[in-house]
């Protein structure tokens, strides 16, 4: 299930960052402005805000099959869309399709703590949730290291791109709809047995007593999970905007550079991969969750400045050192939120606390898009990435306020009881059924 899962989730990803590493190419063949090819990657943003509501109730409601199965099935039909996008005055039927794209998204970013909690242990489940997350980062990498190569920049022959685009177009619709197809194969909804007491507890209220309006409500009332709902929309709000227009800000300085752009964006979120993992296990081995958010946040600031003020060196080594550095902790801290907020809203469902956070991160990220291009447009990439390092040392703040209640953590280690009904001894407890045993023991 995580396998699967992460595959979809790559080729989603892969789908937001073709257009906007190779944004001068599109911006030729389709005959249309850098911002307007800006709106390719934004469209996720916009589309993920008014439809988050909707599709976290879905996954509350329907359960996780249906979820996954519609993240897979838009993202194969946005990705055949664009197979009809392949000539210069069809950048409406283009725009269209990566919206399909986007709703994809809403059925896919708010998985991975889900699926985390739902199939893996405690032990396990930070590292899980890492994993999911790492697909994504995984489609974001491919997205800047293959569309240079697959389509260099021909301006005087357009036939030519437009050959190139159609085999990257092509390709990416036949592996979506075959992974759709595997969604349907292998996908459950949940394991036979609870894999924690956490999750034991879940399963055994009763659907009625669920209410999704008082579940929002609840979290809204979380001042903790409030601060995290902001400092998470600012760091990941930066890093979709650094991701969007890092081609605009490489090629300023290092003109022609096209490809070694998108080998910059791959370092950075290979390096972030790394960052992911390494933060997962550290979590489940130290249940250190806002030490280490607090900690990796201060990183980021401090790589972000670095990044800043070495990119005009002239020196395209620096700005891959630099870029790895700032991509190993900035995207090193998408599972950490994740997993954060679950531990702070349990028993809230997973699913309605990352869709939040996105939406954050979303709202974000359309706003710092919009003032970072504005900015390097008009006068440098230095002045789009001293805003955005003046938000994330706001986000450094709200992080330190955060007071940290571990709900989650302390329900598997049997601190905490949270309103369970125990079965009395004389009820007949069969030996296979866990639920009941864990019920018992609370």
């Amino acid at each position: 299930v995580l396998a699967v899962f992460s595959c979809y989730s790559l080729v989603n990803a892969f789908q937001w960052i073709q257009y906007s590493i190779l944004s001068n190419v599109f911006a030729g063949f389709y005959g249309v402005s850098f911002t307007q090819i800006d709106w390719l990657s934004m469209v996720y943003m916009v589309a993920y805000v008014p439809l988050i509501l909707p599709a976290t109730w879905l996954l509350d409601a329907r359960g996780l099959r249906l979820t996954a199965l519609l993240g897979a099935g838009l993202n194969a039909v946005g990705a055949w869309l664009k197979c009809g996008s392949l000539a210069p005055q069809r950048y409406p039927l283009t725009l269209a399709a990566q919206a399909v794209c986007a709703v994809a998204q809403v059925f896919i970013l708010g998985l991975p703590s889900r699926i985390a909690s739902v199939w893996f242990g405690p032990t396990e489940v930070s590292t899980a949730c890492a994993v999911a997350v790492l697909g994504n980062q995984l489609g974001t990498a491919i997205g800047f290291l293959l569309p240079p190569v697959l389509v260099p920049n021909t301006p005087n022959d357009i036939d030519l791109m437009a050959h190139n685009i159609s085999i990257m177009f092509y390709g990416t619709a036949i592996v979506s709809t075959l992974l759709f197809f595997l969604t349907g194969v292998v996908f459950e909804e949940k394991p036979k047995y609870p894999p924690s007491h956490s999750q034991a507890v879940l399963q055994t209220k009763p659907p009625e007593d669920y209410s999704y309006k008082q579940s929002i409500i609840n979290l809204f009332k979380n001042i903790p999970f409030i601060l995290l709902l902001i400092s998470y929309g600012i760091m990941t709000g930066a890093f979709y905007s650094v991701s969007t227009l890092l081609n605009q800000m490489i090629v300023t300085h290092y003109e022609g550079e096209e490809v070694n752009a998108g080998r910059i964006g791959l370092t950075l979120v290979v390096a972030g991969m790394v960052g992911s993992i390494i933060c997962g296990l550290w979590l489940d081995y130290t249940k250190t969750y806002k030490q280490t958010t607090l900690i990796v946040y201060i990183l980021s600031f401090i790589g972000f400045l670095v990044f800043t003020f070495t990119l005009d060196l002239g020196y395209l080594i620096v700005v891959f050192v630099t870029g790895g550095v700032l991509g190993f902790f900035m995207t090193g801290y998408l599972p950490l939120g994740f997993e954060f907020a679950v531990e702070i809203t349990y028993p809230e469902s997973e699913g309605t606390s990352s869709g939040l956070l996105n939406a954050s991160a979303q709202i974000f990220g359309i706003v710092f898009t919009l003032v970072q291009g504005k900015l390097t447009t008009d006068y440098s990439p230095r002045a789009g990435n001293i805003f955005l390092c003046a938000w994330i040392f706001v986000g450094i703040i709200l992080t330190a306020l955060i007071k940290s209640d571990l709900r989650r953590h302390n329900v598997n280690s049997g601190i905490m009881n949270l309103d369970v009904k125990a079965v009395p001894v004389e009820s007949p407890v069969e030996p296979e059924s866990t639920t009941l045993k864990i019920q018992s023991a609370l």
